[in-house]
């Protein structure tokens, strides 16, 4: 197998745990960055080799980027993975509420609030409403 085509092997590999993590809306967003360095390695490393390993499961790895995510305070970056955690069926919105609380004392208000606000946006879009 040359670099090239183990380069695309990765990038493959790393598609298809994206799509498992995020659902198949995800897949045409990333494959025209094939030859982009930083989404490419994303999909390489990231995907293809770490959310793809069997110690933890999908979820589990979810909950983890959910609480790193919610010290950065960023709405938008928890509501895509509160989208993937819906589509998946791996969190009910009692569990994310009940995440949210949990968050609360460890984040901080200001953090907690834009992770609720990023968790209200993907039930509401997931629910068919408009998120904004």
């Amino acid at each position: 197998m040359t670099e090239s085509s183990d380069k695309y092997a990765r990038f493959n590999r790393g598609l298809d745990m994206m799509q498992k993590v995020y659902g198949p809306s995800i897949k045409p967003m990333i494959e025209p960055l094939r030859d982009v360095p930083f989404p490419s390695k994303t999909a390489e490393i990231l995907f293809g080799e770490i959310w793809s390993r069997p110690q933890l499961s999908i979820r589990d790895r979810r909950l983890l980027v959910i609480g790193a995510t919610a010290m950065l305070g960023r709405a938008d970056l928890i509501e895509q993975q509160v989208a993937g955690a819906l589509v998946n069926k791996e969190l009910s919105a009692e569990q994310l509420e009940e995440a949210v609380l949990q968050l609360w004392f460890y984040t901080g208000a200001g953090n907690a609030t834009a992770v609720w606000r990023g968790v209200q946006a993907a039930l509401k879009a997931h629910a068919g409403g408009d998120p904004q």
